[in-house]
């Protein structure tokens, strides 16, 4: 598979101090559970979709639900998903829907206490990253909303008319691949000056940090 160009965010909108440590490095967050409360893809599906569409798509779910008990993972689970709520809809239309659920949502999923550990390293001029493995284009909101320099997640796949086909078309971004995509936009030999994480998938990007984070935020807005 070609290695995509990571996409930029945009630059930092935080407020600066009188005086700023310049350079801090790359300091890199996990989105779901880390800067939020729980898994915003899971709860864009359900925003979007409605009870009753929702509630129809688990039951078709349930055999690939069953059988993610033996295979465990997480990429093919997701994907099963994302083929039911989102195949066939148009780049256009989900990029809209990803606008319209970060500003409804923004205040309810994010954690306070991550969003102040966040400012704190922006006004130290840290290069700021989020690593997911939701989606990019239903983060990408909520990450130029937060002013990050950089977003890295799993990105949908899309067909010759730029509808979403249900797949990916990169490997889930979790674990080593967390590691592999920063190491892309970093260089091998990439440090982190800090990361934070929340599970298992966050280990091997913990492991290359200064200053490992691991479930230190805990605020509910």
């Amino acid at each position: 598979m070609a290695r995509r160009q990571l996409r930029r965010i945009g630059g930092s909108q935080m407020e600066s101090l009188d005086e700023q440590v310049q350079d801090a490095g790359v300091v890199a967050f996990d989105f779901d559970g880390t800067l939020t409360t729980h898994d915003s893809y899971t709860a864009f599906l359900k925003w979007r979709a409605g009870p009753l569409r929702y509630n129809l798509g688990m039951i078709r779910l349930l055999p690939a639900a069953l059988a993610y008990l033996g295979h465990r993972d997480r990429g093919r689970i997701k994907a099963a998903a994302t083929r039911e709520f989102l195949a066939g809809v148009s780049r256009e239309r989900l990029e809209a829907d990803a606008r319209a659920f970060a500003e409804l949502m923004a205040p309810r999923l994010l954690r306070p206490d991550a969003v102040r550990t966040w400012r704190r390293w922006g006004q130290r001029n840290a290069k700021l990253v989020i690593v997911t493995a939701s989606p990019e284009m239903i983060v990408a909101p909520f990450a130029r909303g937060l002013g990050a320099d950089m977003l890295i997640g799993t990105e949908l796949t899309f067909d010759a008319r730029d509808r979403a086909t249900g797949g990916f078309d990169t490997p889930n971004c979790r674990g080593p691949e967390k590691v592999r995509r920063l190491q892309a936009a970093f260089g091998e030999e990439v440090r982190l000056r800090a990361a934070y994480g929340d599970t298992s998938g966050d280990t091997e990007m913990l492991a290359i940090a200064e200053e490992p984070g691991y479930r230190v935020f805990q605020e509910k807005p």
